[in-house]
């Protein structure tokens, strides 16, 4: 008896059709994977013009809900700012990014104190995507920090993130 292996077109396009919807599942919440980088597709105008005047307005799938409502109520000691906005922006930004946030069990970690992790440097997450940049890009002083997204990703403004869009400050 033989056994045929030849697999149909219709059968091979069902497999790649649902091979694509579980790969999409798998992205944060507001956000799409192109090759090689995150593309914020969610966006949020108070959101932007609030987050974006001291730092790029990081994607909300980034944190945890449980992180960003944890941000959202310490902005008057804002990593040692204060960055509080009117009770209304606050109360819309909270509910976008808690929206949007990441739903993805790994990314809902707790920082080492049990708390819900604040900062977007410190997640396994940016940890693996930036491992090879060398401490000397971290402390070049058009840098400053890994918080400064926009030093090497060109189209951090725009919430593109995508590796080809990266210039290396020299």
């Amino acid at each position: 008896m033989k056994i045929s292996t030849h697999i149909s077109h219709n059968q091979s396009l069902k497999a790649k059709t649902l091979l694509a919807f579980a790969f999409a599942a798998m992205l944060p919440f507001g956000a799409a994977q192109a090759s090689g980088g995150l593309k914020v597709t969610a966006t949020n105008a108070t959101w932007q013009t609030e987050c974006s005047t001291c730092h790029v307005a990081y994607p909300a799938s980034l944190l945890s809900a449980e992180s960003w409502k944890a941000v959202m109520n310490g902005l008057d000691k804002h990593f040692g700012t204060d960055a509080s906005v009117d009770a209304a922006a606050k109360k819309e930004i909270t509910a976008f990014l808690e929206k949007n946030a990441s739903q993805r069990r790994r990314d809902a970690v707790l920082s080492a104190n049990g708390k819900p992790q604040l900062r977007i440097t410190e997640t396994a997450w940016f940890i693996r995507e930036h491992d090879e940049v060398s401490g000397r890009i971290w402390k070049n002083p058009l840098v400053k920090s890994a918080a400064n997204c926009a030093a090497c990703h060109t189209l951090a403004e725009k919430g593109d993130f995508n590796e080809h869009n990266i210039k290396m400050p020299k």
